[in-house]
């Protein structure tokens, strides 16, 4: 039998009115996937980053190759072998490649840094991976996979014997899945063990050689990956089962509430013409890069266009920027939410009142507080954000909760055409049900509603129509009836067939 190289026993984590982790346990065996799944929130990142040495227990024991440590520092964890990849990479952007490997351990010769050393090992640490990135190529020009394969690089050139992976697969293509995936295999059969968190559960087939589960805080069960139905995992994620992963709502479909017309925006943004009914929800598909996040941005007015036209309930809107789009009632979501969408130092009250001052405030221009607690209260309680309090800073919710803020701050201002770039990535199942039930609910309410996704069986389940992209320009658009994954990954790869509506 295997010998457990990491044990948790009894981990007891507190923050300031809530208790994130309470008598939870883990172990890892060497050359395992440990696959820890939980909602968000359910306390994954916290045990993982006291393992880290990234936050201080306050009860319980931690041993590592058989050594208790009474206090686990980013230090002792490094020395141990015990490296971690965040779900927001930690990459100094304008740094080469082999100066993000040996940030803060760089060979040294002659009192200098050995910038030709540091490049040869990088190199070498690179192919071992089988990943071809030049050791001298600046961070930030890479794509946010190859920037992952440089965290994972990072990793080994501490030797890692413990690799935490926290939704290493949210930003990345299905070929760079595989790609990731091939490096996983490679790195158990070395004799590492692999912490492995994700959201996408269909994954875990591939890769998972046990589970151990959380929910709110507390150990629930551990055992077998082939142990466990899917069905069995959600349910001992969520406490009940889940009864429709994707649900969907028919309606009847009116006039065109929303249209674009020949919409030109750099190279990513080409003669993109589509409506939107009243009663729909619409899709866009496509790889990455197809042009489906700028699209929503040149819409927004975020990015600048170029030429092409915006219609709203038959009007057309020219929006040259978002005080524009928002003052017309188009919103946008956008794909990442932290950076973009949210101000989370700020608690959920004053994310949602900014877009609303005029609403909430006197003829003076100036705030009624009583105004500011109705809106966001009433906001929390119509999509059902899970919070104590709405004076709560928004980076303390989970990831689903977020999201939610950032439409709940939209719909406060009567939006009537709202925008989702990648609205369930890095959400829990459960969460994302509820996210697809606030779409759904806009639909009935008869708000024109657009979502990007890059998961084709959600994409599949919860539109009424997907249009699909590639390049830059539409391909194609499928219907709810019609569409299947097959289908719109050719139409997402037809380079040649590049048209507009």
């Amino acid at each position: 039998m295997q010998d457990y190289i990491v044990q948790m026993n009894q981990i007891c984590k507190s923050f300031p009115g809530v208790k994130a982790l309470e008598n939870v346990s883990f172990d890892l065996k060497a050359g395992e996937v440990m696959a820890l799944l939980g909602e968000n929130g359910a306390g994954k990142s916290t045990l993982v980053k006291i393992l880290s040495g990234v936050y201080t227990k306050d009860k319980g024991e931690i041993t590592v190759f058989n050594e208790l440590i009474h206090n686990m520092t980013q230090k002792i964890a490094n020395e141990k072998g015990i490296a971690i990849i965040h779900q927001e990479l930690n990459m100094c952007q304008h740094l080469t490649v082999a100066q993000n490997i040996f940030l803060g351990r760089e060979p040294v010769k002659y009192g200098l840094i050995d910038n030709k050393r540091m490049n040869k090992d990088s190199r070498a640490i690179l192919e071992k991976l089988g990943v071809s990135i030049d050791p001298e190529t600046i961070t930030g020009s890479l794509q946010v996979s190859k920037q992952q394969m440089v965290e994972i690089a990072k990793a080994l050139s501490i030797d890692a014997k413990v690799l935490i992976m926290d939704e290493p697969t949210s930003a990345l293509t299905s070929r760079e899945i595989d790609e990731l995936f091939n490096i996983i295999r490679n790195l158990k059969s070395s004799g590492c063990g692999i912490v492995y968190i994700s959201h996408r559960l269909e994954e875990l087939t591939n890769i998972a050689d046990r589970v151990t589960i959380m929910r709110d805080g507390q150990f629930i069960t551990s055992g077998s990956y082939k142990d466990f139905t899917m069905d069995q995992i959600i349910a001992h994620m969520v406490g009940r089962e889940i009864k429709e992963k994707y649900p969907h709502v028919d309606c009847e479909v009116g006039e065109v509430v929303f249209e674009v017309k020949n919409i030109n925006a750099g190279r990513m943004v080409r003669n993109v013409s589509f409506n939107i009914r009243k009663g729909e929800l619409v899709g866009i598909a496509g790889l990455m890069g197809a042009g489906r996040t700028e699209t929503t941005r040149a819409i927004f007015g975020a990015d600048p266009k170029e030429n092409g036209q915006i219609f709203l309930n038959g009007k057309e809107i020219k929006i040259n920027n978002p005080k524009n789009a928002i003052a017309a009632g188009i919103v946008l979501a956008p794909e990442n939410r932290k950076t973009d969408g949210l101000c989370i130092k700020l608690p959920v009250r004053e994310n949602i009142s900014l877009p609303n001052l005029d609403i909430i405030s006197n003829k003076a221009g100036v705030v009624k507080l009583k105004n500011d607690y109705k809106m966001s209260e009433k906001a929390v309680q119509d999509i059902n954000i899970k919070l104590p309090t709405v004076d709560v800073n928004a980076e303390n919710l989970s990831g689903g909760n977020q999201q939610k803020v950032v439409v709940g701050k939209w719909l406060s201002g009567n939006s009537k055409m709202v925008m989702f770039d990648e609205p369930t990535r890095g959400i829990d199942v459960a969460a994302k049900v509820e996210i697809y039930h606030l779409m759904n609910k806009l639909k009935r309410e008869g708000i024109g509603c657009l979502f990007v996704s890059s998961e084709l069986p959600e994409i599949i389940g919860v539109a009424d129509r997907i249009i699909v992209m590639c390049d830059g320009r539409i391909t194609g658009e499928l219907s709810r009836n019609e569409a299947t994954q097959e289908k719109v990954l050719t139409l997402a790869t037809r380079f040649e067939n590049k048209i507009s509506n």
